[in-house]
Formats: C-alpha cells, structure tokens, sequence
C-alpha cells in the first residue's frame, strides 16, 4: 500500500484544484511559487538592475534603523513574517544589539531560506536567532505566546508582501497581525509606491528571463510534488498593468489547446490557446493609503521613510490602546 501524502501534500494539491476550477480566471495561490529553487530564484530576481524594490528596502533599514528603534520601548522581540535570508533585517538587527541582546525570530515556510538566514546572521552574537517554518500567522502567534512580559514585539513584514494580497484581504490580514499584539507593539510595514508603468513591468520581466524561471518554477513544482503532467515550453510568463486596481499582475500564458491533469488532486483541465493562469499579484500604493489602511487594523502610522532613487516606503505602525473588531 502506498504511504499517504502529508497534510501538507494535500493542502497543496486541495488548493491547486480549487484555483485552477476557478469559471472566469484559472489562478494559483501565490504562496506556492516560493519552494527551495522558487526561493533561490526570487533572491536572483531582487539583484537584478530592473528590480529596484529590495534595494530600496535596504537603502532604508540601513539609513533608518536607529531612527525605527528609538521609537520602540525597549527591551525590543523581532519577529519577520517570510523572513528570506534575513539579508534587510541585518542593520536593525545590528543597531537593536548595540544596545541590548536581541531575540530574533525569522518566520518562513521555507526551510532552506530558514537556514540560510540563520547562516547569514550567524555573526552577529548578541542576536539569538530562533527560525519557525511556519505560516505567518501561526508563526507570529507561537512568537507572541513566547515572548516575555514588559518587552515590546517588533513585526518586520518588509519588501512590499502586503501588495500581494487584495485590498480588503490585506486589512483584514493586518487586523489578524493587530490581534497578535499588545498596545505598544509595532510592525515595520514596506510597500511599494506607484510609478511609471514601464518601470513597474520592467521589474516583473526581466530581459535576462530570471522571473520567467521563477513563474514557471511554480507549474515544475505542481509536476514534482503532486504529479503534474504541465509542459512548461507550452507556457509563456506574461505581466501585465492593471490600472483598475494598480496593481501588476504575473499570469502563465498557454501557447496552445492542452489537457492538463494533476494526479494528488485528481484534476484534469483543459486549457485554451491564450488562456492564461494568473499566479502573482502585487498591488502598488500611494503614500497617503498607507496610514488609512493602518488605522483600519488598529495601528497608528508614526513614522514613514521614503526612498528617494525608488519610490518605496517603510512605514512604522504603531498597535493602538484598543485593536478594531475583526468582525
């Protein structure tokens, strides 16, 4: 008898059959597309010259750190929700240590960026570094139930992740971080400005095709993981604008007609020629947006630094004395 998939399997596979059923636009959730060579990939992606976002997210935690901490009550917990290599977070961590020892806990679903992360702070030894594998919420929730009373909890969720979700699901999300908290605590809360068009696409499809590995890495998983039969030559990545929502869109556009089946989901589907499967959404802001969709969640915006080379923002909010219904 075969051994039974992991939970873990069949929360994949559940997912993939019921984004893929979907009557007007096929989607795969995005939260898929960062396995060990997904990860890899996007660390590829953010050095690239088009992709200014994760610079500008450096440029500002090194500017800015001290500036963030002297507005927190010490002593300071950080918890970082999809930490990656931990690479942004290093001057905080750095200033936050000059001052006093530093309980750091990276939260990712990926192991391997878990390790890599541990490998790349190791250094720095007034930093104790516990990794979760975790979701976000299930990870912040184990770091408030962890953390100590009298110090204040620092969530760093960097790199603009939050335009990842819809709008209303991100205040919603940001409702559920705010239920984490006590008045007090805080999160450091990035997210990528509007811009000119070209400039947002160019971001999205490199002409060296890294990004187009990354899209099409998520359909090489589907085969790996959950015996997939997709032929990733018969898809091609494609970004797009969407001015409605402002928001760039990442879709894997199929070349041809093509049955596709998926044996842990037990789903076949057939897609048409030009029909696409939107897999990544990453939702651009304007500044002011920032400290209303905070309010919403129960945090106040107290400070907020904007790069001057590309327009990105970190935002420090505040959680308030009462936190909003999440009703």
């Amino acid at each position: 008898m075969p051994p039974l998939p992991s939970p873990s399997v069949l929360t994949f596979a559940a997912d993939v059959r019921a984004s893929l059923s979907k009557p007007n636009q096929r989607e795969l959730p995005s939260i898929y597309l960062y396995d060990e060579i997904g990860t890899a990939l996007f660390e590829a992606i953010t050095v690239l010259p088009e992709y200014g976002l994760t610079r500008a997210d450096q440029r500002l935690m090194r500017r800015y750190a001290p500036d963030i901490l002297e507005r927190l009550a010490p002593p300071v917990v950080v918890a970082e929700l999809g930490s990656g290599t931990g690479k942004k977070t290093r001057w905080l961590l750095e200033a936050l240590a000059r001052r006093e020892p530093v309980s750091y806990f990276p939260i990712d679903i990926s192991g391997s960026a878990l390790v890599r992360c541990r490998q790349e702070l190791s250094e720095l030894g007034a930093v104790s570094i516990v990794g979760l594998e975790k979701s976000y919420l299930d990870g912040l929730t184990e770091v408030a139930h962890l953390r100590r009373q009298g110090r204040t909890l620092l969530v760093l969720f960097l790199g603009s992740t939050i335009g990842n979700f819809e709008r209303p699901a991100a205040d919603v999300f940001l409702r559920r971080i705010r239920d984490c908290l006590l008045p007090g605590d805080a999160i450091l809360l990035g997210t990528d400005l509007e811009k000119e068009v070209p400039a947002m696409l160019g971001a999205y499809d490199d002409p060296a095709g890294v990004t187009r590995a990354f899209n099409l890495n998520l359909l090489a998983r589907i085969n790996r993981e959950l015996g997939g039969n997709f032929v990733l030559d018969q898809f091609e990545h494609e970004a797009r604008y969407n001015e409605q929502h402002r928001r760039i869109e990442m879709h894997l556009r199929s070349k041809r007609q093509q049955a596709v089946s998926i044996e842990a989901s037990e789903f076949t589907c057939t897609l048409q020629a030009g029909e696409t499967i939107w897999t990544e959404a990453c939702h651009k802001f304007r500044p002011h947006e920032i400290a209303a969709m905070a309010q919403r969640a129960g945090f106040i915006c107290e400070s907020q630094w904007i790069d001057g080379e590309w327009a990105f923002a970190e935002n420090l909010c505040i959680a308030a004395d009462e936190a909003p219904s999440s009703a």
